[in-house]
């Protein structure tokens, strides 16, 4: 293969696979875009290709008018250094789960990339329409010239074939649901008991079933506030059997019966924090710098919680009604949130679970944003929250 005027160029490869990209910094991600005059984003990269000539500063995505389901993505680079003639821009579309391709949706550039502006946001813009019965795909984009691609300098943000790691790209189909978080007034008693005025004002959650959405075969509801410094959060279980054997900080609550917050604050689809509540008021939680990757038990949320038990904890002989959880989390404590404290109209990306063992044997998932899948850590299915007074 003859010299590139870019350093290690590779050969194309076939094949894929699917992996959210990799660590980030924990600062805000709004005031570090604002300092690099980033344009807003609904996906943030900031990953490079050959060797720091170009940055992917990420995309944005919204409806395209058209047929239902038509999306329109635009993505953002910044080329840092002249680059060379003769490549172009490829876009592919794969299964998130599997990594098989469902579309090439490769496409001409309005300017030729030896053209662009070194140091100037370059835009590509282009319509999407996901193929029949695909309803969610993930974005993976680079650029080629003869059986070569322009490589990507991270391993952790492509998919090992310089592809890099674009948004996910979802249907109205599969619409996130929201949920509307208003200020504690007063701050909610954190006890158990769940009788605070404060919970009266916030609107209920049931989870539903985390693989198709249908209705738990017991109740959950769920309710969320925050004010300056915490957000709360408030679990409400019915339960025939009340049980929990973890006692101890960290333990893999998720192997039994346990409630869960998962929070991403920036919405990057890497960062994240996971906090976990069982029966006996034991806590779990980690940072995590990518999907399912580097889980970091030394984290210390500083969360504070607490649990009522409406029956007997680890008796089988009796029949429980429930029991209850209220979490206290600093939001200072968690990853890359855009405003500390948050400002009105904020969006983070979150879900709650919530696992269930009926006769401590068949387990049942239960979601607010059902992930359709067997994995909490789905996280392009985690719902929106959205800050107000």
């Amino acid at each position: 293969m003859r010299a590139l005027a870019l350093p290690l160029l590779v050969l194309c490869l076939c094949g894929c696979r699917d992996e959210q990209a990799g660590p980030r910094s924990r600062a805000p991600a709004a005031a570090a875009a604002a300092r690099a005059g980033q344009p807003a984003l609904s996906f943030t990269s900031n990953a490079t290709f050959g060797g720091g000539a170009l940055r992917y500063l990420g995309a944005r995505v919204a409806p395209a008018s058209g047929e239902p389901g038509a999306l329109r993505v635009t993505n953002f680079f910044v080329p840092l250094r002249q680059l060379p003639p003769g490549f172009q821009l490829f876009v592919h579309l794969v299964d998130p789960r599997t990594g098989q391709m469902v579309s090439n949706d490769d496409h001409p550039l309005a300017v030729p990339m030896e053209r662009w502006p070194v140091g100037k946001v370059v835009e590509d813009t282009h319509d999407i329409v996901l193929p029949p019965g695909v309803t969610s795909a993930r974005m993976l984009l680079g650029f080629w010239q003869g059986d070569a691609r322009l490589p990507v300098d991270q391993a952790s943000a492509q998919d090992g074939q310089n592809r890099m790691l674009g948004p996910v790209l979802e249907t109205e189909s599969v619409a996130l649901p929201e949920y509307r978080v208003h200020r504690a007034h007063p701050a909610p008693v954190i006890d158990g008991v769940l009788n605070d005025a404060a919970w009266a004002r916030a609107a209920p959650i049931t989870l539903v079933n985390s693989l198709d959405g249908s209705p738990g075969r017991v109740r959950t509801t769920a309710k969320l506030l925050w004010d300056e410094k915490y957000l709360y959060v408030s679990f409400d279980c019915e339960d025939p059997d009340v049980w929990a054997t973890f006692t101890k900080r960290d333990d893999p609550l998720y192997t039994q019966e346990a409630v869960e917050i998962f929070i991403d604050a920036d919405g990057d689809g890497r960062t994240y924090n996971e906090i976990e509540v069982n029966a006996a008021n034991t806590l779990f939680d980690a940072y995590f710098p990518a999907r399912r990757e580097g889980m970091d038990l030394s984290w210390d949320s500083q969360a504070l919680t607490a649990v009522t038990v409406q029956g007997t904890l680890n008796d089988a002989s009796d029949k429980d009604e429930g029991w209850r959880v209220e979490m206290r989390i600093p939001i200072d404590r968690l990853a890359a949130v855009p405003h500390v404290p948050p400002r009105t109209g904020d969006r983070w990306r979150f879900n709650l679970y919530r696992l269930e063992q009926h006769g401590r044997r068949d387990v049942e998932g239960l979601a607010f944003s059902p992930p359709r899948v067997g994995d909490f850590h789905a996280l392009n299915r985690f719902a929106w929250l959205v800050f107000e007074d």
